[in-house]
C-alpha cells in the first residue's frame, strides 16, 4: 500500500536553517522514543557535535500526532535564549523522516545518575531543582506548559548543568488564570487534577517539579508504585509520606509543591516567584544560577564533545541505521510520505 506525496511547500520549514542528512555523519545512537531515535551526529561543515532526533513520518501520522511535533518544535524556536532549555540549530525532512538537530547535551540523563546513585544530598537535589525552576519559570513566561517533567527529560551538560528537553507535550497558549485540559504526561508524575481529568493550569508543571525533587531525596517518586491503580490512588488520596532524616525547609517545600488541591499549591499564586522566594532556595542567588556562576555539584568529566560515558550502553550499543543518512532519492520508497507542512512562525 502507498501513501500518494500531499504537494505542500516546505520552503518556510527550511529557512536560513537549511541542511540535509548528507550534511553529517551519524556516530552513535544515543536515544530513542516513540517516534524514533536520537543519535550523535558530526556537521561535516565545521565538525561540531550535535543531537540528532529522527523521526519517522508513518508512524507520527499513523498515531496523529503531528501537532505535538510541531508543538515540540515552535517551543525550541522560542526558547533559545535560556540557558536551561535545550536550542534547535536545524530542521529539515525527507520524504520519510523529520530531522531536529539540537545541542549534544552529554553529562548525561538525570535519571542514569539517579540510577547509578540512588538518591541525592540536599544541596545537590537544591541545585537541580533551582535550575529546572528557573526554565519552567520562563516558560511560564511565555505561556507554555510543559506537562512531562521527569528525571529522563533533565540533562546535564558537560559542566553539570541542566538541560530541559523534549517538549512534545507542551502547550503553548496558557495564560494566568487560564486552564487547559489534554490528558497527558507520565504516570509516576501526573498530577491529581490531570488524572481526575479536570482542567488544570500551570501548576501541574510545579506538582511534577515536586515529584522530581522528592525522586532525587527519596530515590523514587511520591506514592510510587507497581501496581499503577494503587500509585493513582496514592497520587488522589493518599497523605505525602516524608521519612524523617531531612530538613524542615525541604519538608515544607516537597508539601507545598505537591499539594493535591492546584489551587493551594505552592506557585498558584505568584507562580515561579513564589518558588524562588521558598525557603529551601535561600542559599540561592538566582542571578548567579542563571548565568552559570555557581558551581555545579558534580561534574560529569566528559572527556570531549563526542563522550558518550553518561550515554546509557542500551543505546549506545545499537547500531546507526543506515537510512538515517540517506538522501531522499536513496530512501525506501514503499511508502511514499507526504511532507508535513512545517512553517517557522513570523517574526
Amino acid at each position: 500500500m502507498s501513501i500518494h506525496m500531499t504537494q505542500i511547500s516546505v520552503s518556510s520549514f527550511l529557512s536560513c536553517f537549511s541542511a540535509k542528512p548528507t550534511d553529517f555523519d551519524f556516530l552513535a545512537v544515543i536515544g530513542k522514543g516513540t517516534f524514533g531515535k536520537v543519535l550523535l551526529a558530526k556537521l561535516k561543515a565545521d565538525n561540531k557535535f550535535y543531537a540528532v532526533k529522527v523521526l519517522q513520518k508513518k508512524v507520527i501520522l499513523k498515531k496523529k500526532e503531528q501537532k505535538n511535533i510541531m508543538a515540540e518544535r515552535n517551543v525550541l524556536l522560542k526558547s533559545l535564549k535560556h540557558p536551561f532549555l535545550v536550542g534547535l540549530h536545524y530542521s529539515f525532512q525527507t520524504p520519510e523522516k523529520l530531522y531536529f538537530v539540537l545541542d549534544y547535551v552529554n553529562g548525561g540523563e538525570l535519571f542514569f545518575h539517579l540510577q547509578r546513585e540512588r538518591c541525592f544530598l540536599e544541596p545537590r537535589a537544591r541545585f537541580y531543582a533551582a535550575e529546572v525552576a528557573s526554565a519552567i519559570g520562563y516558560l511560564h513566561s511565555l505561556n507554555i506548559v510543559y506537562r512531562d517533567l521527569k528525571p529522563e527529560n533533565i540533562l546535564l551538560d558537560s559542566q553539570g548543568h541542566v538541560v530541559l528537553t523534549d517538549f512534545g507535550l507542551c502547550k503553548e497558549g496558557v495564560e494566568p488564570e487560564t486552564t487547559t485540559s489534554t490528558f497527558c504526561g507520565t504516570p509516576e508524575y501526573l498530577a491529581p487534577e490531570v488524572l481526575r481529568k479536570e482542567p488544570y493550569d500551570r501548576t501541574v508543571d510545579w506538582w511534577c517539579l515536586g515529584a522530581v525533587l522528592y525522586e532525587m531525596i527519596y530515590s523514587l517518586p511520591p506514592f510510587y508504585s507497581r501496581d499503577v491503580s494503587e500509585m493513582y490512588d496514592g497520587i488522589l488520596h493518599k497523605p505525602l509520606p516524608l521519612p524523617p532524616g531531612k530538613s524542615g525547609a525541604l519538608c515544607s517545600l516537597l508539601q507545598g509543591l505537591l499539594q493535591k488541591d492546584q489551587h493551594r499549591r505552592l506557585g498558584a499564586i505568584a507562580d515561579f516567584l513564589q518558588i524562588k522566594n521558598h525557603v529551601f532556595f535561600s542559599p540561592i542567588n538566582w542571578d548567579d544560577l542563571y548565568h552559570k556562576r555557581i558551581t555545579p555539584p558534580y561534574n560529569p568529566n566528559v572527556k570531549g564533545p563526542a563522550d558518550t560515558q553518561h550515554i546509557d550502553p542500551e543505546f549506545t550499543r545499537e547500531m546507526v541505521p543506515n537510512s538515517v543518512g540517506c538522501t531522499p532519492d536513496q530512501e525506501d520508497k514503499t511508502y511514499i510520505l507526504p511532507w508535513i507542512q512545517l512553517h517557522w512562525p513570523r517574526s
